[in-house]
């Protein structure tokens, strides 16, 4: 069958399969699956996802059932006709020839569309479906369909139930069967491992040594690194466009570390480019690819591979890459995938390292290849990055060679994460780093408020009385040195996409020592001030779950409220999903509503609450997305709509943002910025916004990018400036040593203006 479906069915259908490939299928096993609905879990079928909708209502049922304590009952509730899924992820490595799922619907009054179940087989770049849609009153009946299997080549297989339109509709005792055999009796495949699996040659270590000096700067040196520069370049475009190393037939960290030391002999240019042809002519002739096309004439950013003509290699050479391009890799590919529903990039069978945190010359080389070619192929804001991304891999060849220690290398590492401007760029693993920070701190919270460091709230108030520092107090110097000057000196190893949310990052680290005490110069009350100041273990103080922003005073500690003006209130960091209808019930005869996204949202609600906030179907954002056919290659998404809501809100709707907004909590405001009625105040956010992707790196380290570009509708870019607020607020030295919200402040402003 093939029931038609409205067209933002599909964005919801996407949005599960995203979700469960990330959430589900990893943590549910071969046998107990929940298809009946009987496991739950905080009052919900466990293992399920089940998006929310405004227009529907999704619950466990006790008195309808086929069997068994429960069944699934989904009800319409809107004024206007949609689609509400329910999802179930289903390990992917069963071996058969067909798939059948069967399962029991009953109904009432299903119309403008349809109720129904589907079962869902993804492949790298294709799916397979199949779908029953019945309409009407009907009693519990059973229904079944069967799909064509390829074990081989299935990433994941996916269950749904489905109401799309008018009605009611309840389901229960899902059944999947592999060959006629009950799923969890069913016989597991075995996929057979890569040649590039097999081959573990250097898995703990290289053995190579580069010959690099440690002024580098002879001759030699200069020759040596131009060289490996250029090796650098043509490893990372022979990995993600040779037809043989995507089909994973050569593990390629091991053909760098066999191809390293003859390739260092060569003093000549052109014994270089003959050395790198007979490399390339190793794995094999290079086929005919009738599937290969040319970069869009629409795509955002296009692949640069303007180093193959500003290099100084011979045309055989050049010709040799510009053949490999033309009848470059697609299709599934061993080292890269993009992540099914939303696009950003995942990195697979990569090598970690992690046996040695120090790991040798060759493997840290490696290191910078891997990460400057995935930054030239798969970032999306390769273009925002503040120097030429094709000068960089130069620059840090003598700093990733010539580290003589575990620290330097990983310094090496978080500097080198921060060329790309991009605040998701932080570090993990870095066991060096934290300790040369210190895990001690000082009982205070610091902020740069007007380009001075200021004292905003202590993390236990009782410590205040132990330090004689005042809120609002402005520290001048940390042991001496000037605070400009230690922020000049450490700012290349806070990652940020602008200057405000690095300097938010690194503002608390200022404070912080690996001994119990530092000597600070501050200025209290206009007078200046010594203090030698007892620090305290991190632990004891919290600091994780510590509130970055300035403490505010002015609104009471809760997350929802209405003050005596009747202004709604609400902040995102500890609001709930069933939160959402008790705020439109409480705020719906308010004036204007508050939402401060100061913070990190603890529930995704851009659709689940922006939608109360527009009057008709409201695009709101699009994203850009690579092309692994063609890497290096971004092109647009639609935009992505906000559905108009039955109960559209008719106050004022003012959003508060600073640098503590990041990500989700950016997306979000972009969500409210769609609004009838919307002001958006504060200050430059962290310009960091979409679905991270993970980049793992030798000596157990791991870094994160922004996977996926994020633009307004009209193609207005969000990395780097953030949302720019309508109305820029920032705190004041005076404001803060008062209690006063200044944002919140002028958030009542607006909503009581006439």
């Amino acid at each position: 069958m093939k029931p038609k479906y409205p067209k933002y069915f599909f964005l919801i259908f996407l949005l599960f399969i995203f979700y469960a490939g990330c959430h589900q299928t990893k943590n549910i096993d071969h046998s107990g699956l929940n298809l009946d609905f009987e496991l739950v879990e905080n009052g919900t079928p466990k293992d399920w996802f089940i998006p929310s909708s405004p227009k529907y209502s999704v619950s466990l049922d006790s008195k309808n059932v086929k069997s068994g304590k429960y069944s699934i009952f989904i009800e319409f509730k809107g004024d206007s006709v949609g689609a509400q899924v329910i999802g179930y992820s289903l390990p992917n490595n069963y071996d058969g020839e067909k798939i059948t799922l069967s399962g029991y619907i009953k109904t009432e009054n299903v119309t403008e569309g349809h109720a129904g179940f589907r079962i869902v087989i993804v492949h790298s770049t294709t799916l397979t479906s199949d779908s029953i849609a019945i309409t009407g009153t009907s009693d519990w009946k059973k229904y079944e369909i069967t799909l064509e299997m390829d074990p081989a080549n299935t990433q994941q297989i996916f269950i749904a139930g489905l109401l799309v339109g008018n009605g009611k509709m309840w389901l229960d005792d899902f059944q999947v069967t592999i060959d006629g055999v009950d799923i969890e009796d069913a016989n597991i495949y075995e996929k057979k491992p890569f040649p590039a699996e097999l081959d573990r040659a250097f898995f703990i270590s290289s053995n190579i040594d580069i010959p690099l000096s440690k002024t580098f700067d002879s001759k030699e040196d200069i020759s040596l690194i131009t060289n490996l520069e250029l090796l650098g370049k043509l490893w990372g475009f022979l990995k993600y466009h040779h037809s043989e190393i995507g089909k994973g037939n050569y593990n390629w960290d091991n053909e760098l570390f066999r191809f390293l030391p003859e390739f260092m002999k060569a003093t000549e240019t052109a014994q270089r480019d003959e050395i790198l042809l007979k490399w390339i002519d190793q794995y094999g002739e290079i086929s005919e690819c009738k599937t290969c096309r040319e970069t869009s004439a629409d795509a955002f950013l296009k692949p640069d591979l303007s180093w193959i003509e500003n290099f100084n290699m011979n045309s055989v050479l050049k010709d040799k890459i510009k053949e490999i391009y033309q009848n470059r890799h697609q299709g599934i590919h061993y080292y890269v995938e993009l992540q099914r529903g939303i696009g950003n990039p995942v990195f697979l069978n990569e090598n970690p390292y992690s046996i040695l945190t120090f790991p040798d010359k060759g493997i840290r080389l490696l290191a910078l290849y891997r990460y400057w070619n995935i930054i030239q192929y798969f970032f999306p804001y390769r273009y925002l990055t503040d120097k030429n991304w094709n000068d960089v891999l130069k620059e840090y060849i003598p700093k990733f060679v010539l580290a003589e220690t575990e620290l330097e290398y990983q310094l090496a590492v978080l500097q080198l994460t921060g060329e790309i401007n991009d605040t998701h760029a932080y570090l993990r693993g870095g066991n060096k780093i934290d300790p040369l920070r210190g895990n001690m701190q000082a009982p205070f919270q610091v902020q740069f408020v007007e380009n001075k460091l200021i004292v905003t709230d202590y993390y236990k108030s009782e410590l205040q009385d132990s330090t004689n520092l005042n809120i609002g107090d402005i520290i001048t110097h940390v042991n001496g040195k000037k605070i400009e000057y230690i922020v000049d000196s450490i700012r290349i190893y806070y990652p940020a996409s602008n200057e405000a949310v690095r300097m938010k990052n690194l503002a608390n680290d200022l404070v912080r020592s690996p001994n119990n005490t530092i000597r600070i110069d501050y200025i209290s009350a206009d007078q200046k001030k010594q203090k030698e100041l007892t620090l305290h273990d991190r632990k004891n103080l919290n600091t994780n779950n510590r509130d970055n922003s300035i403490s505010y005073n002015f609104i009471p500690n809760e997350n929802i409220l209405v003050t005596k003006d009747q202004i709604g209130y609400i902040t995102l960091k500890t609001i709930k999903r069933n939160d959402i209808d008790i705020i439109k019930e409480k705020f719906k005869n308010t004036k204007g509503i508050i939402i401060d996204i100061r913070n990190y949202p603890s529930t995704f609600v851009p659709f689940l609450l922006g939608s109360y906030f527009v009057s008709e179907n409201t695009p709101f954002v699009k994203f850009t997305v690579g092309n692994i056919n063609n890497p290096g290659e971004f092109t647009f998404n639609r935009p992505i709509i906000i559905p108009k809501s039955e109960d559209t809100y008719q106050g004022k709707l003012v959003v508060i943002v600073n640098e503590e907004s990041i990500s989700q909590s950016e997306y979000t405001a972009m969500a409210f910025r769609a609004g009838n009625n919307t002001t958006i105040i504060g200050s430059q956010t962290a310009g960091a916004d979409g679905n991270v992707s993970e980049i793992v790196l030798p000596g157990g380290l791991i870094t994160t990018i922004s996977g996926i570009g994020v633009y307004y509708p009209d193609g207005r870019e969000t990395q780097r400036v953030g949302i720019v607020p309508d109305i820029e607020v920032k705190p004041t030295i005076q404001g803060i040593r008062e209690g006063r919200d200044e944002l919140l402040e002028k958030a009542i402003e607006i909503i009581k203006q006439e």
